[in-house]
């Protein structure tokens, strides 16, 4: 446990702030408190790359080098009123909420098909996210980004690159209607989504449990919701202390940053709330500045799959 964690258990969150920002106290505090320990799951491949933190180009696809495994996402079209219409690579918090939901209801019901609530509003409430105008029609764009794009893992293997079979998130649903509901009352019939058969089986076969928790204290902060999973797939798995150099981190992590030196600080921000979010992960800087050295840890949740 890191010395803010001992720091709120033995003297509360107020003594903590010495330590951190209330911001941090308040995320490493939310994440002791909870007495749930609700799991949320996401797919090991995207705990090893990440995607865009912000906009990029409607018609650029996205590449990201991670851990032995290269990302691409390609963007696509989808049928809006009488017209085609291209959707970009979807990107930012909320769309890695959407994937981390998804992926999360998928291993939980052992479904393709996946129930999003009453109305929009159930579903973002379901993720901690208060309901406004503007935030639902944010959420409704990167859901239709999600449905529209495919997306490829190219894994390294003894034998050369080896990726699985290309295909998209989403078969079919996730295409809400331009009113979409954010009024008290919520719609009476169920939005469902169906899940691409290629993604489906890849996240049932390589889940990574996550606490739901955490994941909603970091829904704002796509940076720390990328650094979280990363640690979360990682960190319970080493045998020895690991090294992991700046250029590595920037390759993996620091996609809209053209140089490493500008992405340093960013990264040691989001790192403070991920870390902040999972107690017990034992990550430290390097002593002669090269990048991390991340130590064997106990996973965020109590129990992972098949143990």
């Amino acid at each position: 446990m890191a010395e803010i964690h001992k720091l709120i258990v033995q003297n509360g969150k107020q003594a903590a702030l010495s330590l951190a920002s209330e911001d941090i106290v308040n995320i490493a505090a939310g994440v002791l408190g909870d007495e749930r320990g609700d799991l949320g799951y996401t797919y090991s491949g995207l705990c090893l790359t990440a995607l865009p933190h912000r906009k990029i180009p409607d018609d650029q696809l996205w590449e990201r080098q991670g851990h032995r495994v290269k990302l691409v996402v390609e963007p696509g079209r989808l049928q809006v009123g009488n017209q085609l219409r291209l959707y970009g690579v979807p990107y930012g918090a909320r769309a890695r909420m959407i994937l981390i939901y998804l992926i999360t209801q998928a291993v939980r019901t052992d479904s393709r098909e996946i129930a999003l609530g009453r109305s929009m509003r159930a579903w973002l409430e379901a993720m901690g996210v208060t309901v406004g105008g503007e935030t639902a029609k944010a959420f409704r764009e990167q859901s239709m980004r999600i449905a529209a794009c495919s997306m490829r893992f190219f894994w390294e293997t003894e034998k050369g690159a080896n990726g699985f079979e290309k295909g998209g998130i989403v078969r079919r649903g996730l295409l809400f209607g331009d009113s979409i509901d954010i009024g008290p009352q919520p719609r009476l019939f169920d939005d469902t989504v169906v899940l691409d058969e290629v993604f489906f089986r890849a996240a049932k076969e390589h889940p990574v449990p996550l606490l739901e928790t955490a994941v909603r204290h970091l829904r704002d902060r796509s940076m720390s919701l990328d650094i979280y999973v990363w640690l979360a797939y990682r960190l319970h798995v080493l045998d020895r202390p690991t090294p992991v150099t700046w250029t590595a981190l920037h390759s993996q992590f620091g996609g809209g940053f053209k140089e490493a030196r500008f992405f340093r600080r960013p990264f040691l921000e989001a790192l403070e709330a991920a870390t902040a979010a999972y107690p017990d992960a034992r990550v430290e800087l390097a002593d002669d500045g090269s990048g991390l050295i991340l130590h064997p840890s106990r996973p965020p949740v109590g129990k992972l799959l098949g143990a």
